[in-house]
């Protein structure tokens, strides 16, 4: 081989190993996963026969035994992700704002909201778990010295959802805070002096500088935001068991109950891609949404 073809092929060499771990670890299983929803994939049986696009099918059919729980559990992933997102975008902004100003101990509180989302999901419903519960929680506990009655936070709605909702953001508004912050960091001061010296206050500031400048950042942290609340799992699982009834049951749940409980795994894929799908539809909205429009 030439110098000059080794010259080329440097770039490919660099990349193999990435591309072996991105070809055996996602493409792979995902046109597996594709194979196995065109089939009636049952781990109890022998055989796999190929049913063609019925899995899908059924999703649809109000009359199949999958039906009414995957949409019960599309239900509770849109009400979770429409309640926990405006909060997860806002709050996180506002404190990254606040953050990054220059105040004694900014570094230390940079930390300490930080500090929840290092812990498990595991870590984070088992201590809610308890915080919350009715009979004996830390929460009605306290709440009871003022008089407030028991309230269900983990069996009576709308409290459960109020609670894993709380629970998410507390845990996870330090990330996208942070993310946030550095988007900050990357906006010239001088815009703002030159706001400024326009008469702009800080609100005029906020709207006119600020937010233009995070518009990159905006489409992200949106973009995770949204794909993150749509796979809530842990907590439902850990604190409300998706209880009352179904109501926190959420598709990802649904998705893993078929699939690994019922042994059904063509369902559960054809389940899972067609979450997906959605997902990726409102991805796509999103960048339409926030992408830089030319004047």
């Amino acid at each position: 081989m030439s110098v000059r073809g080794y010259g080329r092929s440097t770039p490919y060499l660099f990349l193999a190993p990435y591309l072996v771990l991105f070809l055996a670890f996602v493409v792979g299983p995902a046109l597996f996963g594709i194979w196995m929803s065109l089939h009636d994939w049952d781990f109890q049986l022998p055989g796999k026969p190929f049913v063609g696009l019925q899995n899908y099918k059924d999703l649809f059919d109000p009359l199949s035994a999958t039906s009414l729980p995957f949409w019960h559990g599309m239900r509770a992933t849109g009400i979770f992700t429409l309640a926990s997102v405006p909060f997860l975008v806002a709050l996180p902004l506002g404190l990254a704002v606040l953050l990054n100003r220059a105040f004694p101990g900014r570094t230390f509180f940079r930390a300490v909201y930080f500090a929840p989302y290092v812990l498990g999901v595991a870590v984070i419903g088992l201590m809610f778990r308890y915080i919350l519960d009715t009979n004996f929680g830390i929460l009605n506990a306290f709440l009871g010295l003022f008089g407030v009655g028991e309230i269900g936070w983990t069996n009576d709605q709308p409290w459960a959802w109020i609670g894993l909702v709380g629970l998410t953001v507390w845990w996870t508004l330090g990330f996208n805070a942070v993310i946030y912050l550095a988007g900050l960091q990357d906006i010239p001061a001088e815009q703002y002096e030159a706001a400024e010296l326009d008469g702009a206050n800080r609100w005029q500031q906020f709207w006119n500088v600020t937010v233009p400048g995070l518009r990159p950042v905006f489409v992200f942290v949106v973009t995770i935001t949204i794909l993150a609340s749509a796979n809530m799992f842990g907590q439902a699982v850990l604190v409300t068991q998706g209880a009352p009834g179904d109501s926190t049951t959420t598709a990802i749940m649904v998705i893993t109950d078929t699939g690994l409980s019922q042994f059904r795994m063509g369902s559960a894929t054809a389940m899972s891609y067609l979450l997906a799908l959605c997902l990726a539809i409102i991805s796509l909205v999103n960048f339409a949404i926030f992408r830089e429009r030319k004047s």
